[in-house]
């Protein structure tokens, strides 16, 4: 019996020429602005009618790029470096003309990144120019359904990436930890009356940081139950109530930050306790009732959540439960007084504000919800 010749071994390496040395360096960039800013401030906001039930805020508008979607645009470029999906050069294109476009770009001039966010032609002046400040480029598109495919289009025309922060935001954060939101919540409220929140509330964009606190809460055994708060036109809310909906509605969230016309990947209602549809005029009115109450400049997106948080509380005071009710500041106003924060503007959208202004009052002044 003749004995046979092993074969010699076949191998292929990969690596581009200092490839690994350019992907440890930018993620020792994005690592060192985690460190710089992650744990934004929780700031008590008590209501004088509800002493036993404690909200509060955590202020994301302090991040570098002034909204919740830093941590969110960094997580999406740890996860595509990581992923070995971002190398030196690589083009970034995103579907998005708010906060994570903003977002997006500032991290995108970090690392010395060509960035390009395609969105609706009908996006704000405001939006593409903090894009363009932060070195970004905006490629329009006539309907707003069309920045998915033209986003992966030209994503797959130029070699480059596309984030999609509507499918990847709920993977892209380790909800284990890591210094995400949930984690930096609980830490900042161990030395508090009620440490363990009774209710955490947050908008829904993509959908990812409702995903990473309900995980989280789950993982660490916490008896904290999660809201998830909806403008109107948004389809998150029917979503939660009828199941899944995979048509696009064709109606915008007029709530900037919030709210979409398509139930999102990262949309995971089976980790949401309790949703809350909230009228686009109550969401404005408390972002003004927060501003004359306590100081705090923030954006709508911020008073849907405080509309609802204060239902929450006074739902609390009337069952007699004392507790904690977290939520989020999630971007400043200061990018919509001459919108939001404009009484001829808000005039011009339809929105009267003054009975839901009314319905706070009473809450804050007499703990009795009237909504």
């Amino acid at each position: 019996m003749t004995g046979t010749t092993p074969r010699p071994l076949v191998e292929h390496e990969a690596v581009r020429r200092g490839e690994r040395a350019w992907v440890a360096d930018a993620i020792h960039r994005l690592k060192s602005d985690m460190n710089r800013s992650a744990d934004t401030h929780l700031v008590g906001v008590p209501i004088p009618a509800l002493p036993g039930v404690d909200l509060y805020l955590k202020d994301e508008s302090t991040h570098p790029t002034g909204s919740l979607k830093h941590r969110l645009a960094r997580s999406l470029f740890l996860y595509g470096l990581c992923s070995g999906l971002i190398h030196e050069g690589t083009p970034v294109v995103e579907a998005s003309s708010g906060s994570t476009a903003v977002s997006e770009a500032f991290f995108a001039r970090m690392l010395g990144l060509p960035f390009t966010a395609v969105m609706a032609r009908s996006t704000s002046p405001s939006k593409v120019e903090l894009i363009g400040f932060y070195g970004g480029s905006c490629h329009f598109v006539d309907e707003p359904s069309q920045v998915y495919e033209e986003a992966r289009r030209l994503a797959s025309e130029t070699g480059g990436h596309y984030m999609d922060q509507f499918t990847y935001a709920e993977r892209a954060t380790d909800w284990r930890g890591n210094n995400n939101i949930a984690e930096s919540i609980f830490e900042q409220m161990a030395l508090e009356r009620h440490p363990i929140p009774a209710w955490i509330l947050v908008g829904a964009g993509t959908g990812g940081t409702s995903a990473t606190l309900g995980r989280y809460v789950r993982y660490q055994c916490h008896d904290t139950k999660v809201a998830v708060v909806d403008p109107e036109n948004s389809v998150f809310f029917p979503s939660y109530r009828d199941g899944c909906l995979d048509e696009w509605s064709g109606q915008p969230s007029r709530i900037e930050g919030i709210g979409r016309p398509r139930c999102e990947p990262s949309f995971l209602p089976d980790i949401v306790d309790r949703m809350v549809s909230v009228p686009d005029a109550a969401s404005v009115a408390a972002s003004h009732f927060l501003r004359a109450r306590t100081g705090q400049l923030a954006g709508p997106s911020t008073g849907t959540a405080l509309y609802a948080a204060t239902k929450l509380a006074c739902e609390m005071g009337a069952a007699g439960t004392e507790g904690s009710i977290v939520t989020l500041m999630c971007d400043t106003g200061v990018r919509y007084l001459h919108t939001y924060f404009d009484r001829d503007w808000v005039a011009d959208q339809g929105w009267d504000l003054a009975p839901y202004l009314a319905v706070l009052d009473r809450a804050w002044d007499h703990g009795e919800w009237t909504g």
